[in-house]
């Protein structure tokens, strides 16, 4: 029978696990519970390798570039909204939204909470700067999105696609902003098992990670798309109502900030104001209509911002064709595609690598896809890339990551 829409897997009747399948006292990996220590414990240690060595890659570039930059390695690691998060972490949310606009009004209104107070928490309970503490994070919450990533995978798919899938995610040029001080890595985490718990029919459970992921990043919000749709059907077929949780609880993190900014700082429109008179950030549906068009006409003569921007757009729409070619199970598809859409229609970032990075149950589903020599070549380009990036997101005032 075809893959089941929602778990991912064979429908029908169940059948006995095979060797390296699913077992039954393992129902939030998806992992075999028995057999020997390497294979029980493969599910953390074959993702931690990979992230382990693709770190290699973003920090040696990092350790190349600060001498020729004359800026040490923590100087090249503390800029973009690095610095941003950690002065969230060390002061707070100001309460008052300064007037006027341009660079002189951004505040830390517009980053989310559950990375800077996490940055904070670490640093008053271990004495080390917030800098220090804002790399343990960001590192340790990459790891645990290739974790995620892995887990997820192997729900639906065998180890060895598992494998390609983490290693294409943890090479993909977006991956960059896992070595830097930047909250990708815990969105990533919490939305991964989010879509694991949520194949696993663990609704509370996905609620909760949803909750915390959009209070991470508001394009989590996606997640609540694949939230609803899980509901709905369950709801429609089995009539399952627990599963209402889900969508109920997931977009609280977004809404409890959002409640919160009102009461601190008397306006409702807090983070929306700051995004658009600090950063000129808006929703914007005719933005990417506009890149694509400029881009065609005259491809010489466009910006590195837009030449970078409408490769994400190649990218993503490559991506979503790859992951409907192969039935992607319909959650993952869903965030994907709702991470994307909330990406291009954000003016003036649009798709840059870190956020086709968030979609990416897109990237799982490349490397899920391709084998043999093509996996090879894409995963050797994406290395290339991934060091390119990293040198100019470091070094390079240009263009914002």
């Amino acid at each position: 029978m075809p893959p089941d829409a929602l778990t991912g897997v064979d429908g029908g009747a169940p059948a006995p696990p095979a060797t390296g399948a699913p077992g039954p006292d393992d129902r939030l990996t998806g992992l075999p519970a028995g057999g020997r220590p390497g294979r029980r414990f493969g599910w953390v240690l074959r993702p931690a390798v990979i992230y382990v060595l693709s770190r290699v890659v973003t920090v040696g570039t990092i350790a190349v570039c600060s001498p020729l930059s004359g800026v040490s390695m923590s100087g090249e690691i503390d800029r973009w909204d690095s610095r941003w998060f950690l002065r969230a972490a060390v002061d707070g949310w100001p309460r008052h939204i300064p007037p006027g606009a341009g660079p002189a009004v951004r505040s830390t209104i517009a980053f989310f909470p559950v990375f800077p107070l996490t940055i904070r928490w670490l640093s008053d309970l271990t004495g080390l700067s917030p800098l220090t503490c804002g790399l343990v994070v960001g590192w340790t919450s990459g790891l645990t999105a290739m974790v995620g990533v892995w887990a997820l995978v192997r729900h639906y798919a065998d180890p060895a696609a598992a494998d390609r899938a983490t290693l294409l995610v943890a090479v993909f040029p977006g991956s960059f902003i896992l070595s830097l001080v930047y909250a990708e890595g815990m969105a990533v985490t919490f939305v991964a098992f989010g879509l694991l718990a949520l194949m696993r029919r663990r609704w509370v459970t996905a609620g909760v990670l949803g909750l915390l992921a959009t209070a991470t990043t508001p394009i989590a919000l996606a997640f609540v798309v694949s939230c609803a749709w899980c509901a709905y059907r369950e709801v429609s077929r089995h009539r399952d109502w627990r599963s209402l949780a889900a969508p109920v609880l997931s977009p609280l993190g977004f809404v409890a900030f959002q409640v919160w900014l009102w009461r601190h700082t008397g306006s409702l429109l807090a983070w929306r104001l700051t995004e658009r008179n600090g950063w000129d950030s808006y929703p914007s549906i005719a933005y990417p209509v506009h890149l694509v068009v400029v881009f065609v006409r005259d491809p010489v003569a466009t910006t590195i911002t837009g030449d970078v921007l409408f490769v994400g757009i190649v990218a993503a729409v490559f991506g979503v064709v790859v992951a409907v070619r192969t039935r992607l199970p319909l959650p993952l598809l869903l965030y994907a595609v709702a991470a994307v859409t909330l990406g291009l229609v954000s003016a003036p970032v649009g798709l840059r690598p870190r956020f086709v990075f968030l979609a990416f149950p897109l990237i799982i589903a490349v490397g899920t896809w391709l084998r043999g020599r093509p996996y090879v070549i894409v995963v050797s380009v994406s290395v290339v890339l991934l060091a390119a990036v990293t040198a100019y997101s470091v070094t390079s005032w240009a263009v914002f990551p």
